[in-house]
C-alpha cells in the first residue's frame, strides 16, 4: 500500500490537487481528517502564532497517552469511513496505537475500494511531518504551493463571501506569518526524495508536464484513463462551500482577487512581508536542472489553451 499526504498552507490549491488525483483509478481518498492535528494538538504554536515557546504538552501526552476527546474522535472517524462493522475493541489509551490504527484503517479502506494507494489531504498536516514520517517511514508528501498574495486574497475572499468567522480566523498579519511558516517548511523538505513540491502556477500553465512528474513521483501510471470527474467524497460542501469549484478535479484559470480586495498600500506591505515565492520556485527548478528564467519569461497563457487543459483534465 502506497501512502500519500497532500499538505500546504490553507487556500493553496490542495483540494484541486486531491480531486485531480482522485480521478485516477489507483487512488483512494477521503475528506480531510485533521487526524494528527487533533491527536497531537499545539497547532497554533507550530504555526508560530504563540508569543511564548510552547511548553511540552500535558503530562499524559508527554507519557504517550491520548485524551478521551481524541479517542472519541478516532472512533467517530472509524464509524464514518468504514463500510464494515467497527471493531468492538475499546480505543487505545496510547497515542502510538491510535496512530497505527488510523493508518491500518486507511489501508483497509483503500483495499476495499480496489485501490493500491491512498491519499490523505489535510493542509495543517504540513506541521506534523516529523510525527507522520516516524509512523510511516515510506510516506510520500505532496507540498502544494501558491503565491502568497493569492493565498491571502483567497482567504479574505472566502471569509467575506461565506461570512464564516470560524473557517479561517485571523487577519492579514496572522495569515502572512502562517504562509511564511509554510514556506519555511517547504524549503526544509525541498531536497528530500519522499517530498514533492508542486507549484500551483506550474500545474495550471504546464498541466501535462506537471501531471507526468506528479505521477512519476507517486509511482502511478500517468496514462491511466481518468474518471470524467472526481466521484469520491472529499468535502462536505455545507461546511466547506468554498471548495465547490475544486471538488470535480478540473483545472481552471484561478480568479485574480488581490487587486479587487487589497489596495496599493496593503499590497506593498504584503510584498515586503511575504517570503519570496519566486525564489523558492527558482531554487527548486535549479535543483532539478531547469532554467527558471526561461519558464518565467514564457507568456502566461502559453500553456493554458482550452484544448491543452481539456486534454489533461478529460473535458
Amino acid at each position: 500500500m502506497r501512502r500519500t499526504f497532500v499538505v500546504g498552507c490553507p487556500r493553496s490549491g490542495t483540494t484541486i490537487v486531491q480531486a485531480m488525483l482522485a480521478r485516477h483509478p489507483a487512488v483512494f481518498t477521503l475528506p480531510e481528517t485533521g487526524f494528527f492535528e487533533h491527536l497531537h494538538g499545539n497547532t497554533a504554536w507550530r504555526w508560530g502564532d504563540a508569543r511564548i515557546e510552547y511548553q511540552q504538552a500535558r503530562l499524559q501526552q508527554r507519557l504517550g497517552f491520548s485524551r478521551k476527546h481524541e479517542r472519541n474522535l478516532f472512533m467517530t472517524l472509524q464509524r464514518m469511513l468504514s463500510s464494515s462493522p467497527v471493531s468492538s475493541l475499546r480505543p487505545s489509551l496510547r497515542i502510538r496505537t491510535l496512530e497505527r490504527r488510523f493508518i491500518t484503517l486507511l489501508d483497509r479502506l483503500a483495499q476495499e475500494n480496489g485501490r493500491d494507494m491512498w491519499l490523505e489531504k489535510t493542509p495543517n498536516h504540513l506541521l506534523f511531518i516529523p510525527e507522520i514520517e516516524a509512523l510511516v517511514p515510506d510516506a510520500r508528501f505532496v507540498h502544494v504551493i501558491r503565491p502568497g498574495m493569492d493565498v491571502l486574497a483567497s482567504l479574505a475572499d472566502a471569509s467575506l463571501l461565506f461570512e464564516n468567522d470560524n473557517a479561517f480566523p485571523g487577519g492579514t498579519v496572522h495569515w502572512t506569518k502562517r504562509w511564511n511558516r509554510a514556506m519555511q517548511i517547504h524549503r526544509t523538505h525541498m531536497a528530500q526524495p519522499q517530498h514533492y513540491l508542486l507549484f500551483l502556477d506550474d500545474l495550471i500553465e504546464h498541466p501535462e508536464r506537471e501531471w507526468l512528474r506528479l505521477c512519476e513521483f507517486l509511482d502511478i501510471a500517468a496514462d491511466a484513463p481518468l474518471n470524467d470527474a472526481c466521484i469520491q467524497l472529499i468535502a462536505d460542501l455545507e461546511q466547506e462551500p468554498w471548495k465547490r469549484r475544486s471538488i470535480h478535479g478540473h483545472l481552471r484559470m484561478p480568479d485574480s482577487k488581490a487587486d479587487g480586495l487589497f489596495g496599493p498600500k496593503l499590497q506593498r506591505w504584503l510584498q515586503t512581508r511575504l517570503a519570496s515565492y519566486d525564489d523558492l520556485r527558482a531554487h527548486h527548478m535549479q535543483a532539478h536542472g531547469e532554467d527558471a528564467r526561461a519558464v518565467r519569461e514564457q507568456p502566461l497563457h502559453a500553456q493554458r489553451t482550452p484544448k491543452t487543459v481539456a486534454a489533461r483534465t478529460g473535458r
